[in-house]
Formats: structure tokens, sequence, C-alpha cells
């Protein structure tokens, strides 16, 4: 899930008089002590004061006094407590998106998928060829992964934040999967960290939704067998560890089993490991927005032990089978998970149901979190 730049737009000359109907107009909303113009940047204007109103309650009413002079509310606490009403010189307007390209996207996805699926499962070269074999993997994972991004949709929907559909990412046979996933773009900030949070985690519960019975139903239709000398294996989280143990009576892989994965197990194995990716606690990730919810701008602290966990594990993968392993996501982590999702509203605090949920779903990320997604054989 992606989100734009607050603002990037050349700031305009500050009206005096456009200051002055803006102080008024939230007089019953916020006590304005002191007012500065271009602060904190050229073309804002910061109101410090005190709120007579739970800043919840009352933001829509303070964007709809500020929006009317072409500005943007933003709310902050400064070092000494006090609070600061910043006014962004700037009207969130985006235009509509061309569902047309989602649309697009979505079917050559399916495709990709089928094949990808068909052309691995395939026992002849024949059936490589006939893609619509690969239907119960591509079914699968389109549910998982389509049920994330419509999480995140209907709840950005909900909290009035204007968002993009869905746009699915193919990748054809190179991979096992067929997929690189698909985002969501946000095109206008959150209001504070209730809608943020309600966004970010919204998508991987959806999708935890039919992974989890995708999974179990897979891993009850598929067989053990020989343990394999050659290919790709998957690796084990907590969950799908203790899941196969469930249905099987026995820890797998063991020294000579392992469970050979059917299509619906294989979908659901990946879109565990999608969704775990997602959660991760950095940057515009799920888990990012999530950790920025429950903890403010304490949450960017996070940056480097997580970055620090990703390479011990890329070391042990290399230890192991000579593979980097996260080497990839550690490198686009390092360039796009350090910026955090800032809500317009940076003051009001998770409520406790969403702070026990917020806990709830850290839970969840160490349950299905795998360290070494796959190995090697052979």
């Amino acid at each position: 899930m992606d989100q734009l730049s607050p603002y990037t737009a050349p700031p305009p000359v500050v009206s005096l008089e456009k200051v002055e109907k803006m102080r008024q107009g939230i007089a019953h909303l916020f006590v304005v002590g002191d007012t500065t113009l271009d602060e904190p940047q050229k073309g804002f204007v910061r109101y410090r004061g005190r709120f007579l109103v739970d800043p919840a309650d009352c933001f829509d009413e303070l964007r709809v006094v500020f929006e009317a002079q072409g500005f943007t509310p933003t709310i902050r606490e400064e070092g000494n407590g006090r609070i600061a009403l910043v006014a962004l010189p700037h009207v969130f307007n985006p235009p509509a998106s061309d569902w047309r390209i989602n649309l697009a996207l979505f079917v050559i996805t399916i495709v990709s998928t089928l094949a990808t699926a068909a052309y691995f499962y395939a026992e002849t070269a024949e059936q490589a060829t006939q893609i619509w074999r690969g239907w119960p993997f591509s079914l699968s994972i389109m549910l998982i992964l389509g049920a994330h991004e419509l999480g995140h949709y209907f709840a950005a929907r909900y909290h009035k934040v204007a968002v993009t559909l869905p746009y699915f990412i193919p990748l054809p046979i190179i991979s096992p999967i067929g997929t690189m996933g698909a985002v969501i773009r946000m095109k206008a900030p959150i209001k504070n960290k209730r809608a943020l949070f309600d966004i970010g985690v919204a998508g991987p519960l959806a999708g935890l939704v039919f992974a989890i019975p995708l999974l179990i139903y897979g891993l009850m239709t598929s067989e053990v067998g020989a343990m394999s000398s050659i290919g790709l294996l998957e690796g084990n989280s907590i969950l799908y560890y203790l899941a196969k143990f469930a249905i099987f009576g026995q820890f797998l892989p063991s020294e000579t089993l392992d469970v050979h994965l059917n299509q619906v197990a294989w979908a659901a194995w990946v879109g565990l490991l999608v969704t775990a990716l997602n959660l991760m606690p950095v940057g515009q990730l799920d888990g990012g927005h999530l950790m920025y919810s429950l903890l403010g701008s304490r949450a960017r602290q996070l940056f480097i032990p997580v970055m620090a966990v990703l390479g011990a594990l890329t070391l042990a993968s290399f230890l192991i089978d000579s593979t980097f392993t996260w080497g990839i996501w550690i490198v686009l982590l390092f360039f796009f998970g350090r910026a955090h999702a800032e809500p317009l509203d940076d003051v009001t605090p998770l409520d406790p149901r969403r702070r026990w949920l917020g806990i709830a779903t850290v839970v969840i990320f160490l349950l299905i979190f795998v360290p070494i997604p796959f190995r090697i054989l052979g």
C-alpha cells in the first residue's frame, strides 16, 4: 500500500484575510494562542493553542473551514507539549483513476498465475501448455491477494480517503508464484492514526480470512511422501509447522518425509508469506502503518533492528545453501522503507480496542513469518 507525498506544489503567498477567516472559523473548536506565517515552510500557517473539542471529533469540521480558504489542516504536538494546528496551502482533490488499467492487470495476472501453476505442476509437456490446469492455484492466490487489497480499499473508502482500485502485478513462469502481489495507491493523506490503523490492518486480516482455511484444506488434500532431493523446499513458519503437525500427526519435513503441496496448499503458503512480508514493521508496509499508529514517530527506531535481523537471516541462508534469501528485500527496504505515512492529525491516539487488535496482529506476524522462505535442494 502506497501513499502520496502530502504536499509538493509551489506554495502561494499567504493571504492575511484567509488566515483571519480560518482563525475565526475554528474559534469554537480551537483556542489560538499565537499565529505564525510561513511556518514550518513558506506558504504554511501555524496556529498554536489548545483544543476545546477532541480532535478526532472535530477534524472533519476543521477541514471544511480550512479547505474553503485553499488549505488542509494538520495537527502536531510540539516538543513542549503544545498543540500546533498547521495549515498546508493545498487542497487534496485527486482526479479519478483509469479503472481499465486495473482490469487489464487483473486479467493478465489471472493468466500469469494459471500459466505458472500449469507449468510447474505439469506431469507431461502437453499438460504444461494447458494453462487451465492451473486454476486451483490461480483462484486461491487471487482470492487471498484480492481480499487483502480490497480490505485496504474498503477501509480507505470508509474513512473517506481517496484511493485507487488494486493494481495486480503479473510475474509469469520465471517464478513459481506467477505474481508479485498487488498494491493500491493512496491519493491523499490519511486523517488520523485510527484511520491509518484501520486501513493498514484491514488488508492482512482480510487476506488471512481466505489464506488460513485454504491452507488447512490444501494440506488435508495433499500427500506425504519421500523427501525430495532436488527442487525448492518451502520454509516453515510457526503456524505452518503446527498446521502440518495437526493434520499429519508429525513434524514435517523429517529426514525422509515431507508433504507434497498441491496447488491450493502452495497458494495458501504463498499468501501467508506475502501477508508476513507486508506486516514487517517498517516504512510504507502494512506493518509500518500499524507500528506508526501504535508508537507514533518512535516507530522509525524499528528500521535498524529489522534490517539487522534480515541481514542475519541472509547470512544464515547463505551458510545453509549459498542463497541470499532476503538480499533483494534488504535493498528495497533500505531505499524505500524509512519513510512512514504520517496522518494529518498526528495527535489523536488509538483507542483501547484498536490497541489490542494491533497487539494481536503483531502476534499473528510472529506466527506466520518465515525466517528462511526457500531452500534449494540438490
